[in-house]
Parts: structure tokens; C-alpha cells; sequence
């Protein structure tokens, strides 16, 4: 398939109905750009496709014997599965730390690379879903959750509200994401009506998506872990932090592809919002111990289970130090000036950063929720292979979906001729 733009394709286009006819063309030509690469590129998507196939099979064999082939039990009934998607919903989240300083303080180094954070929200709400989905045990049921057909119990039910925001968020950035490549693939500039309220409704979006995620949990008073006030903050912090250092990662990795096409002040911006986030995040976090361990009394056993161990069992030990560690190391180096100067160093800070974000809303937040039971009993948890299997298998699919995305995106604004105005627009 030919990857070459077709010749003046705005000549073809000039009214409403020219437009839906050029759109095949574009998901076709789109299609050939985002699939054709070099070598590297193939090698990274085969490997990536030959992880997806692996979980595939793990879920299709869980699907087949049922939750019993996990380590999930009627004790905790959440865990690896529902760690990831709190994890992916904070990383979408993030996503909007691009749109904010390009299109509220009008940056316009950022506004080259926003796109990136946009199609990094995508990825990860197709994630979330298919956490959901594995999650789930029976996806033939997943028809009870979609209003008409199942009872959807809105707007009493958190959870319902949690299926508004993820949708509404993963639509608005498909939006935004297709009409600007759209735009540019016909040579046109793109409407301000058409996409700016739509950015600027998925900045509010964003924060409410990681919001109502964090009122699920707290909402529910059987599991006095998660009844803070602090949680949905906290929820916040992290997710401006892990989304950023995702996405400078990525950024470097465009600039060494693409050469000083990726310039450094979008990567500076990010490095400072992160300088910002990971110390609040890390007082909110001390803020939260000092109130469990100070105060005292029976609702503290999740908490000095997850810290210090209780009654003999450690099995979160580990998982909660090495974050806490992690956090503190990355706030270091990014607090240090060798972020600036040193790559190495802030590949390192960005890594430790994602690392600490995804163990402390991951298996520091979900498992000990429900541990001890409700009957203050003690059953501990820990991922079985099949789950692992299952979770690198989303993770893999993602970063396809991302892949693809970034590949499309490139492919659109370096092969599109310049946008050439059709009349007079508004901001």
C-alpha cells in the first residue's frame, strides 16, 4: 500500500459532502503510513504482537475455567487486573498536562507535540477497558452495563458514572486526535469551533476521570482503607506525574528518530510540572501515613499490613518500600539539575517515577483494601502467571495502539502539504 500523500487532495474536498468522500481515502492512506516502517519498527511489533497472543491465550483459558485459575478469591476479588486499570486511568489522565500549556497559556512548542499526550490518553483508556473486560470473568456480560439493555443504575451507581467518563474522555480524544490529522491530510487549516472546545472540555474531563475512579473506592464505607478524603488528590498527583514522565520517554525517543524536530522546551515544561506533582504527591503520601500510624485504632490493620506486616504476613512488604523508595529517588533527580543536562538521568527519574506510580495505585492501593476482610481475616494475594500473562498482554496491545497512533500522526504532518486557510476563523 502506497504511502505517498495523494496529489492536492483539498481539491477535492471544498463542501460537506466532499469531505465524508476523501475520508476513506484518508483511513486508507492513514493505514498504509501508520503500517509501513523499517525493520526496528517491525521487530518492535512483532514482539509486541507475539506478547498480545501469549495473554490472549492465558485469557482465553480463564475464560474457559473460570476466576478459579487466578489467585483472586471471594477475600479479595480485586487485584491485578483492577490495579491496572487504576494505574491506566491515572496515565490517560496525564495526557492532559500537553493540552493545558498549549492551548491555555497558547505554548507553541507544545502545541507541535500535544498530539502525543492526546494519543497516549487513547491508548490507555483502550487499556482500562480491556482490564475491565479480563476483569470481568464473563464478558458475555459486560451487556448489563450499557444503558437500554442492562440496568445502568445512573447516576446512583459510581460505577456507572466511572463508564460515563471513560467513554466520554476516549471520544473526545478521538475526536480531537482525527479531525486535526484529517484537516492536515486535506491541506486545510483546522476550524477552531470544531476542535478548541472539544480540547478544552477534555482538560475537565480528564480530572474528572481519575475523580470519579478515586470516589469508587472511597465511596465505599465497608473498606475503611480507601475512606480518606486525600484520595482523589492523591490520584491526581500521581497521574501528573506518571503521565508526564510516559511522555517524555516517548518524546526522546521521537527526537532520536526524528532529529531536533522534537525541540527541548515541551520536554523542560514537563520536567517542571513533574518537579511540581511529585512532591505533592509524596506529602500527600507522608500526610496519609502520619494519620493512619499516629491516630491509632482498628481501621489502621491495612495500613501497618501493607508498611510493617500484620500477624505474620508480609506479603506487601516489598511491593510498598520499593515504591516509596522510588518515589523519593525520582524526586531527587528531578529536583536535581542533571535532568537538564544528563538523558541517561532523566530516563532514570521518568522510570522510577512510572515505577513508584504504578506499584502505589496498583497493588499498594487495591489488595490491601481488602485486607483483612471485613471478618478480620487474613488471605493474602499475589498475581498468579495467568494474570501476568493477561496484564502484559494489555500492556502490549496498548503500546501497539500507540505505536500505530504516533506512526499515523508523523506520517500526517511530515508528508501533508502546509494547511492553506479556507476564509476567515475564529479562536
Amino acid at each position: 500500500m502506497s504511502t505517498t500523500l495523494p496529489a492536492n487532495p483539498s481539491d477535492t474536498a471544498s463542501s460537506p459532502k466532499q469531505l465524508l468522500r476523501s475520508y476513506p481515502r484518508f483511513l486508507l492512506w492513514l493505514l498504509g503510513v501508520a503500517t509501513d516502517g523499517s525493520v526496528l519498527f517491525y521487530t518492535w511489533m512483532f514482539v509486541l504482537t507475539a506478547i498480545f497472543l501469549v495473554g490472549a491465550n492465558a485469557w482465553a483459558v480463564q475464560v474457559a475455567d473460570g476466576m478459579i485459575v487466578t489467585h483472586m478469591t471471594d477475600h479479595v476479588s480485586w487485584g491485578l487486573y483492577i490495579a491496572n486499570f487504576t494505574f491506566a486511568v491515572g496515565v490517560a489522565a496525564g495526557g492532559v498536562m500537553m493540552v493545558i500549556p498549549a492551548y491555555l497559556y497558547h505554548n507553541e512548542k507544545m502545541h507541535d507535540v500535544v498530539i502525543v499526550g492526546e494519543l497516549l490518553a487513547i491508548a490507555a483508556i483502550v487499556m482500562c477497558l480491556m482490564f475491565v473486560t479480563a476483569d470481568l470473568g464473563r464478558p458475555d456480560r459486560f451487556w448489563h452495563m450499557i444503558p437500554g439493555l442492562g440496568r445502568f443504575n445512573f447516576p446512583f451507581s459510581m460505577l456507572t458514572w466511572d463508564v460515563v467518563v471513560l467513554n466520554g474522555y476516549l471520544l473526545l480524544n478521538l475526536h480531537v486526535c482525527g479531525y486535526l490529522m484529517y484537516m492536515r491530510f486535506l491541506g486545510r487549516r483546522p476550524n477552531p469551533r470544531w476542535y478548541v472546545p472539544f480540547v478544552m472540555l477534555s482538560v475537565f474531563w480528564a480530572i474528572s476521570i481519575h475523580t470519579v475512579t478515586a470516589f469508587l473506592y472511597c465511596g465505599l464505607g465497608g473498606r475503611p482503607f480507601w475512606n480518606s478524603a486525600l484520595l482523589a488528590p492523591r490520584f491526581l498527583a500521581s497521574a501528573f506525574v506518571s503521565g508526564p514522565a510516559f511522555i517524555i520517554v516517548t518524546l526522546l525517543i521521537l527526537r532520536r528518530i526524528l532529529g531536533e524536530r522534537i525541540s527541548n522546551e515541551p520536554i523542560h515544561i514537563l520536567i517542571n510540572i513533574i518537579r511540581v506533582t511529585t512532591v505533592v504527591n509524596l506529602i500527600m503520601i507522608v500526610s496519609e501515613v502520619f494519620t493512619e500510624f499516629y491516630t491509632g485504632g482498628s481501621h489502621t490493620a491495612s495500613a501497618r499490613y501493607l508498611f510493617l506486616g500484620l500477624h505474620g504476613h508480609y506479603g506487601l512488604v516489598p511491593w510498598i518500600w520499593t515504591a516509596m523508595v522510588a518515589n523519593v529517588v525520582a524526586a531527587v533527580l528531578f529536583l536535581s539539575p542533571w535532568v537538564f543536562r544528563r538523558t541517561s538521568a532523566l530516563v532514570i527519574a521518568c522510570a522510577l517515577a512510572f515505577l513508584a506510580a504504578w506499584i502505589e495505585k496498583g497493588m499498594g492501593l487495591i489488595v490491601p483494601g481488602f485486607v483483612p476482610s471485613t471478618l478480620h481475616e487474613i488471605v493474602e494475594y499475589q498475581p498468579s502467571l495467568l494474570e501476568w500473562k493477561v496484564t502484559a498482554s494489555v500492556w502490549a496491545f496498548g503500546l501497539m495502539v500507540y505505536t500505530i497512533g504516533l506512526k499515523a500522526a508523523i506520517g500526517v504532518f511530515a508528508q501533508s502539504p502546509e494547511p492553506v486557510a479556507e476564509g476567515p476563523t475564529h479562536d
